[in-house]
């Protein structure tokens, strides 16, 4: 039965409208929206801790009280800690990633240099993507000289295998030179032996950022922040099906083929890379 253009129906004219018992109404009620409530919450941290790298839990409390959220502030520490968002409080304590492993690290290959070529430099990073009651996790893969998308996997985990199936995208569709630099932050997903195994069998150099360093790997860093302002925060995403579909359109069309970059003159990635691939041809010529 259609209820358009009914306003103002009270639970019990819902129910019956919609063939529903109330206790059924009122079980599904508060089974879900404690999850959701919560889910918003974590939401509103996150976008605080990445708009403002520098607040610990008392102004992202003060922040949160501003937008009109009642909040106490041993729930935000605990919720800031459970989703690694504690991390962007100082520089020192950065760890978007988890960095707390025994795998081997590799020293950053990329200070005081910047590619003049597509192919010369690859930058990886993982980010959150939210949902109405859990989280989804993005692993991207940029070309740093075109910033355009080369590989990404989203999934319901952190384990390895969500950065490995970006990796193992990219390198099926680009090709690569020992003269390659693949670098990451010190997350255990990028240190793992699958992804380092992977890197060295296709000759690529891997670089990683200092520890406690963010700006190593800021190209990285500004993607997501574009990501989450031009289409994560401007949905509220139902599933993971939902969410594939937008993002996947964003990064595929809107990112990679229609979003113009300055530091591109003015060009989407991949008309850019274009271009340079058709000066390249006629220099070789």
């Amino acid at each position: 039965m259609q209820l358009e253009g009914k306003a103002g129906l009270s639970i019990a004219e819902a129910c019956q409208a919609a063939r529903l018992s109330r206790s059924g109404f009122y079980r599904h009620f508060e089974e879900h929206l404690p999850r959701q409530a919560n889910t918003e919450l974590r939401g509103q941290i996150q976008q605080i801790c990445l708009e403002s790298r520098c607040y610990g839990s008392r102004r992202v409390v003060g922040q949160l009280r501003k937008q009109g959220m009642v909040v106490n502030r041993k729930r935000v520490i605990r919720l800031m800690q459970e989703d690694n968002l504690l991390c962007l409080r100082k520089r020192r304590y950065v760890c978007t990633t988890d960095s707390r492993h025994t795998y081997a690290v590799y020293p950053n290959l990329t200070r005081d240099w910047k590619p003049n070529g597509i192919n010369q430099l690859w930058v990886a990073d993982i980010t959150y993507i939210r949902l109405r009651e859990s989280f989804l996790y993005l692993a991207v893969i940029l070309d740093a000289y075109s910033r355009k998308v080369i590989g990404w996997a989203l999934d319901n985990h952190l384990r390895a295998e969500l950065a490995l199936e970006a990796l193992i995208q990219a390198l099926a569709d680009r090709p690569v030179t020992s003269a390659l630099i693949h670098h990451t932050d010190r997350g255990v997903q990028y240190c793992a032996r699958e992804y380092v195994d992977l890197l060295l069998s296709y000759g690529i150099r891997i670089s990683m950022s200092r520890t406690g360093n963010p700006y190593d790997n800021a190209l990285a860093e500004s993607f997501m922040r574009t990501l989450k302002c031009e289409e994560v925060y401007l949905r509220s995403y139902r599933d993971r099906e939902d969410a594939l579909l937008h993002i996947q359109e964003f990064l595929d069309n809107i990112y990679n083929c229609r979003r113009l970059h300055s530091s591109l003159g003015y060009m989407a990635p991949a008309a850019f890379e274009a271009v340079t691939y058709a000066n390249q041809a006629v220099i070789t010529a």
